[in-house]
């Protein structure tokens, strides 16, 4: 029984040194002394072209922004920052796009994160339908927010 219990106790300390060495580092800043502030968001970033595939007029700033008080605004009351911007892509035949385009920012607490992201397929399909759009591309990431 000695010898099953210390091959026990061997493999458990080799398993906690491995996980502990192959653990993350991404968090390894955190503890630098800097204070930490805000609360867990996620921020989500949301890049809307304005070229139309079928060689229609671009979407231009009064239809976008009518797009955000009807389809954005309902669901994110809280807040949101527009940006514009140029941007390309290759789309589906393969050939690069250069365009005007939209970054739209949101911020939400994780704890609706599962809630928010059912809205925010919403609205990509919205906008793809609505304004003939191959794709709306999706940045999400964690941050520490205060307001």
């Amino acid at each position: 029984m000695n010898v099953h219990f210390t091959r026990t106790r061997a493999t458990l300390t080799a398993l906690g040194l491995l996980l502990a060495v192959g653990a993350p580092t991404a968090y390894a800043g955190l503890d630098d002394g800097t204070p930490q502030r805000g609360e867990a968001y996620v921020e989500t970033s949301l890049f809307f072209g304005t070229e139309r595939p079928d060689g229609g007029p671009a979407v231009t700033d009064k239809q976008f922004m009518s797009f955000v008080d009807k389809e954005v605004t309902p669901d994110f009351p809280d807040g949101l920052t527009v940006q514009n911007g140029r941007g390309q892509w290759r789309d589906a035949n393969g050939t690069i796009e250069k365009e005007r385009s939209y970054e739209l920012i949101l911020l939400y607490p994780v704890a609706r994160a599962g809630a928010s992201d059912r809205k925010i397929e919403e609205i990509r399909r919205a906008y793809e339908k609505a304004f003939g759009q191959e794709s709306v591309g999706r940045v999400d990431d964690r941050a520490r927010v205060s307001f």
